[in-house]
């Protein structure tokens, strides 16, 4: 148990806890920290399947639609770009060795990935409307740079329900861990054990921190980057 100190597992947890801990503020904020007259929406952000604008009349999600978010979360380009990045890591630090240093290396370590997010993503989908919990990022380019911040950080651990109103996002810490548990009954028996899962567990709630902190600033860059 020494080894987990400090561990992605351990982070994760101790912010989980903070945030249902303080999760009354947070829900009162995200309702009275809204500015009064929304900002004109631009044709680069218009509302999709992965991200929707806070100031937008809301609609929940479909069952073709919740089939669709699933897809675009697996097989859309910032899925294959990370499939890729991280599957080179391994191959470079050659982990785990079983696969090792080459092309099919590689290609193990890439397919391995995805079945893992493909899992997640359907998990998540599937569940989440049982009761409604929409997986989507609310986007707000209206606030301050610091609270947009905070905003990354909340909807990695909330989403809205059928009415529009936040909700722990209770599909997503059920789908993180159990497609992380479930990739052990294919995995290399190196990374096959319960630390690993925990670990891996771990690194998949910072890598939801990551994507929403690019769905909330990417569209400022490119506008700004390419003038649009």
């Amino acid at each position: 148990m020494h080894k987990m100190k400090g561990s992605p597992l351990l982070r994760t947890l101790v912010l989980c806890a903070q945030f249902l801990f303080f999760w009354p503020v947070l829900n009162f904020a995200q309702d009275h920290d809204q500015p009064n007259a929304p900002e004109p929406r631009r044709a680069s952000e218009r509302q999709n399947l992965k991200v929707i604008a806070a100031r937008d009349p809301y609609s929940p999600l479909t069952g073709k639609q919740r089939v669709k978010w699933a897809a675009a979360e697996t097989f859309g380009p910032e899925s294959w770009l990370v499939g890729i990045w991280t599957a080179g890591i391994g191959t470079a630090r050659d982990k785990p060795v079983e696969y090792g240093p080459h092309w099919e290396g590689f290609s193990k370590r890439y397919g391995i990935r995805f079945s893992g997010i493909a899992a997640s993503n359907t998990i998540e989908a599937g569940l989440g409307a049982l009761w409604g919990e929409d997986p989507r990022y609310v986007r707000s380019q209206n606030l301050p740079f610091k609270k947009r911040v905070a905003n990354v950080f909340l909807y990695s651990f909330a989403g809205r329900n059928r009415d529009g109103k936040l909700m722990p996002a209770y599909a997503r810490y059920i789908a993180i861990p159990a497609n992380n548990f479930l990739s052990n009954t294919w995995r290399v028996s190196s990374e096959a054990d319960t630390s690993s899962a925990l670990t891996r567990t771990g690194y998949g709630v910072l890598a939801e921190v990551a994507g929403n902190a690019w769905n909330e600033f990417w569209p400022d860059v490119k506008r700004k980057v390419f003038k649009k």
